[in-house]
């Protein structure tokens, strides 16, 4: 009996968690989502695929790593959440076998001028630690070499309560890294007065060019005159010296302007408030000239643009200021680190060495610490992420990168790959959002959603295998092994746009002829010096439409229509129509709901508790009043017309009683660039990253220009849609346009009539033209990197 009960201890019965090695996913609703269920295996690395906006986001990040760290965060007390994002429990009926999820998104560093990519990972804060313990002369803790931390010396009397009261003399000293005059900005603005008045005129006659200021009723241009500082009436050329330190740097004081208590401040820093510390990309056109007309950014004279005190950068290790390290490659960083021999801050220097060799394994060698944070593309703030997760102990938790490949060379995706593959080794599930064919292959498990986009999507399409992808008969299986071939002839060049001596960021003296009336493509591994070339080399004046990666910035209540300006006609046709205010058809102005205040929804603020979102009784979602809704356009009112497909619209619109010309060429470039399935009125949060790069090259197709720079247009596009893309660029050189692409999908460069490629390397390696010709030239000579995978793509 004995000995059975031995034998049952040797070979036990399955436990009940090792039966847990799939997260199920049963009625997912989320967005576009419809009843979605899912089984995907654990430990395995699942790629989603589908067109833009087929629901694939929707499902990893919104549902899954929502749910995750959802569930994480309500381990927490009710006082620890009440600090933390509130997060509501995704439309979902049942998700099993979830765990801790890391996600590593797309999400640009923020631009904040202080952030770098030092600040934004250890890196920084290891190099200011070791230069604190080996710095010679040592001149203080960690934060005497962080330029964001201001020296502060203070004394006097403070009265400690305990028990009795008791007053006692204190000082405070505390040395820090910042540079006084910059305050650790590494620049300086110099405003250009003339940009800001005419000094020949008096404040009576209209001195002030100021967007916006006008002398007869402005009450801000009345304060001036009326303040009793200057004379109104004197010309400002003629102004005293006293007069003039008034009137451009006063004090703020309280005088009394037309029986009114006002406050008056010098001109400076009034427009330093009011104007030039709001983020320039939200502001309005005219205004946004206005500033890069007068203002002007100069390296700090005083830091030399290191953004540190002269004490930060005395102190050096073997000849090495911190300032020096920030500013080297960092794979010569790396290089220099190693190179250290200092037994006292060993388990530092090993960390520190990890930490900028990730840098240089995932391909960012090239940057350097001080690099701002807010100048990295989208792909290059996900790797900079990825860089603490590569040499963490976890194991068993969910992985979840959205596009990893983004803005990487063919080249450096394979390298990207074998991360991706060593994170699922070390026994991780890994859920990637993916186009490219070449990580696709190397997956476990694929799920492809679609079949179209936006409602026509959100179903599950395919699950099983790569191989099994191939022969599915989905959009993405028949498109997966899609080859564009070599253009057999190229257009010729109507002229040509010289570059001369350029030199922005690792550009070496480049001299390079781009030609016009072509589609040019400008190539080179990530950090080659491609947007130095197009961005900073090519003259953003008249006749340049230059549409970059920049995030399209909206909250809920913006949408399709308000982005696009489309808006706009289509209040004036209701208004025209009707005989009433255009403003009523806004949501956002007269005509919004009373009880939403034009939301559409009513949002109850629970505490740590996540908020609830309940539709608004008085309007029923539609965001108008009532009254509003009466008014009616070809038989459709405004909350009918925003409901409207862009396809839908297009038609509405172009003819008939509703015809309406301006809002129809707008319609017209949106399902252009393939988002005719939209609805006018979707906010933009709902829509996915390749929407978005979609309706920021539509609304800019509107602009007049003949030179067209577009940086990575295929970024977050299917491979069904890069086909759409290229037809699009098609008509547009063919229309007589200049198309400039910055771009490494292998597609768009075979398309192309003009290849221009940068390398050979990256950062100091690169800066160099190591190509200039036809893609079929760049195929036969298979002289550069980029010449051996676009060889490698056509089967050349």
């Amino acid at each position: 009996m004995s000995k059975a009960t031995r034998a049952n201890t040797q070979s036990p019965a399955p436990r009940g968690g090792d039966r847990h090695d799939l997260i199920r996913v049963h009625g997912a609703r989320v967005n576009n989502l419809k009843d979605v269920s899912v089984e995907i295996p654990k430990r395995r690395l699942t790629v989603f695929t589908g067109v833009s906006g087929s629901g694939k986001s929707s499902l990893v990040f919104d549902t899954i790593a929502a749910e995750s760290q959802r569930l994480i965060n309500e381990t927490y007390s009710a006082f620890v959440q009440g600090f933390m994002p509130t997060l509501a429990r995704p439309e979902v009926d049942v998700l099993e076998g979830l765990t801790t999820a890391i996600v590593v998104d797309q999400q640009r560093m923020g631009a904040d001028p202080r952030s770098t990519v030092g600040t934004a990972t250890d890196a920084g804060a290891m190099l200011r630690i070791l230069f604190s313990r080996l710095g010679e002369p040592h001149i203080g803790p960690p934060g005497a070499y962080a330029f964001n931390v201001p020296s502060v010396r203070a004394s006097g009397a403070i009265t400690v309560e305990r028990g009795a009261k008791t007053t006692v003399k204190a000082t405070f000293n505390r040395t820090g890294g910042m540079c006084a005059r910059c305050e650790g900005r590494g620049s300086v603005t110099d405003i250009d007065l003339t940009q800001l008045y005419d000094d020949s005129k008096s404040l009576a006659e209209g001195a002030f060019t100021i967007p916006g200021w006008k002398s007869d009723s402005q009450w801000t241009v009345q304060v001036y005159a009326q303040s009793g500082f200057v004379d109104p009436d004197k010309p400002i050329s003629r102004y005293t010296k006293k007069e003039m330190r008034d009137f451009l740097y006063g004090e703020p004081v309280k005088v009394k302007v037309n029986g009114v208590n006002l406050t008056y401040e010098g001109l400076i820093p009034k427009l330093q408030k009011s104007i030039l510390s709001k983020d320039k990309e939200a502001m309005q056109p005219h205004i946004r000239a206005f500033v890069e007309r007068a203002v002007t950014f100069t390296t700090c004279p005083e830091c030399d643009g290191t953004r540190l005190s002269e004490g930060a950068r005395s102190s050096k290790i073997d000849g090495i200021s911190i300032a020096d390290a920030c500013a080297m490659q960092i794979s010569d960083l790396a290089a220099w680190v190693r190179g250290l021999d200092a037994p006292s801050v060993a388990p530092l220097l090993d960390a520190l060495r990890q930490t900028l060799d990730s840098f240089v394994e995932i391909g960012l060698g090239y940057l350097s610490l001080d690099r701002p944070s807010g100048t990295l593309s989208g792909g290059e703030a996900q790797r900079v992420k990825m860089i603490r997760h590569l040499g963490s102990s976890l194991t068993d938790v969910t992985y979840v990168f959205d596009e990893p490949t983004i803005g990487l060379h063919p080249h450096d995706i394979q390298r990207m790959n074998a991360l991706l593959l060593r994170l699922r080794d070390k026994g991780n599930t890994v859920l990637v959002v993916e186009h490219k064919p070449e990580t696709i292959a190397i997956a476990d498990h694929v799920v492809d959603l679609g079949p179209g986009a936006g409602t026509g999507g959100g179903t599950i399409c395919f699950e099983g295998t790569v191989e099994g992808l191939r022969t599915g008969g989905t959009i993405t299986g028949r498109h997966f092994g899609d080859r564009a071939a070599v253009k057999d002839t190229v257009r010729e060049p109507t002229g040509t746009l010289e570059i001369r001596g350029a030199t922005a960021n690792n550009l070496r003296e480049v001299d390079v002829d781009v030609p016009l009336g072509v589609l040019t493509v400008v190539t080179g591994v990530a950090g080659s010096g491609k947007s130095s070339l197009v961005h900073g080399s090519i003259p953003a004046g008249e006749g340049v439409v230059s549409i970059d990666q920049g995030a399209i910035r909206g909250s809920r209540r913006s949408n399709p229509a308000t982005y696009t300006g489309l808006l706009d006609p289509i209040r004036k046709a209701f208004a025209k129509a009707n005989g009433v205010k255009p403003a009523l058809f806004s949501a956002n102005s007269e005509g919004a709901c009373p009880g939403c205040n034009g939301a559409g929804v009513v949002y109850t603020d629970l505490a740590m508790m996540a908020a609830v979102a309940t539709t608004c009784e008085e309007c029923e979602g539609k965001r108008f009043q009532a009254a509003v809704l009466e008014y009616r356009l070809g038989g459709r009112d405004i909350s009918e017309v925003l409901a409207m497909s862009v396809t839908e619209a297009e038609e509405f619109f172009g003819a008939g009683e509703a015809a309406t010309p301006a809002a129809h060429r707008i319609l017209g470039r949106l399902a252009d660039v393939g988002l005719g399935y939209l609805s006018l009125g979707q906010p933009l949060t709902t829509l996915s990253g390749g929407e978005r790069q979609r309706l920021k090259l539509a609304t800019h197709m509107g602009e007049k220009g003949g030179v067209y720079v577009l940086d990575e247009p295929t970024a977050g596009l299917h491979l069904a849609d890069v086909e759409q893309l290229l037809h699009l660029l098609d008509r547009l050189v063919d229309s007589g346009k200049s198309v400039i692409v910055v771009e490494h999908h292998q597609a768009v460069m075979a398309h192309a009539d003009w290849i221009i490629d940068l390398g050979p390397g990256a950062g100091h390696d690169g800066g160099r033209v190591v190509f200039e010709g036809t893609p079929a030239e760049l195929v036969a000579g298979r002289a550069t990197l980029t010449g051996e995978h676009l060889a490698a793509y056509v089967g050349a």
